[in-house]
């Protein structure tokens, strides 16, 4: 199937506002900032997507959804329980590295009552998770812990210094190169955390 001007518009404006707010911070980016970024009159944003509020919605909506199949397409895989978390943690860091502040735009969001669509596709994933970490718990590569606690841990140590990396930066005069070799190095560092050696 030919894409269409009209499809091509409507996923430029959608990929324009995407950029705006995950890769630059500016959430409280106007239809005329969108429109003009993405090259188009501002009267296509109202068209394809009504208002402003509701491309904010398909947006956080498209990331949701983009997450959900991210940590499946990893947690369905046939990969091994470490590399898995591997993976995870590398593809959190590429995303962070084009997306800096999708991080904080979901956690705003949760915080306003905007969940998963579909609770039953968590549901889902986290009980392979937990069937895949209680064997690794009974082989002893990683501590006796609730598998909440395994989850609180790796999320914490891989969202922590994605969230704050503006204030890290400025506070600690960190330039780009140098952070993105810390997130790097953070991949070992994270691992050695989570499991025995």
């Amino acid at each position: 199937m030919s894409i269409t001007n009209k499809d091509a518009t409507e996923q430029l404006i959608k990929d324009t506002a995407k950029r705006l707010f995950f890769g630059e911070g500016r959430f409280n980016a106007t239809t005329q900032e969108i429109a003009d970024a993405a090259g188009v009159n501002r009267t296509l944003i109202n068209y394809y997507f009504r208002s402003r509020n509701a491309l904010f919605d398909l947006v956080f909506l498209d990331a949701q959804e983009k997450e959900q199949q991210r940590s499946e397409a990893i947690i369905f895989s046939e990969l091994p329980f470490k590399a898995k978390i591997e993976e995870f943690i590398d593809d959190s860091f590429i995303m962070a590295k084009e997306y800096p502040y999708m991080e904080i735009y979901l956690v705003t969001q949760f915080n306003q009552g905007c969940f998963f669509k579909n609770p039953e596709d968590m549901e889902r994933l986290l009980a392979k998770f937990y069937e895949e970490f209680e064997v690794e718990m009974n082989k002893g590569t990683i501590d006796k812990m609730d598998p909440i606690q395994f989850i609180l841990n790796m999320i914490s140590l891989i969202s922590f210094p994605i969230s704050m990396r503006p204030l890290f930066q400025q506070t600690m005069r960190i330039s780009d190169e140098d952070y993105e070799k810390i997130l790097k190095d953070r991949k070992e560092i994270i691992l050695n955390t989570l499991f025995k050696k």
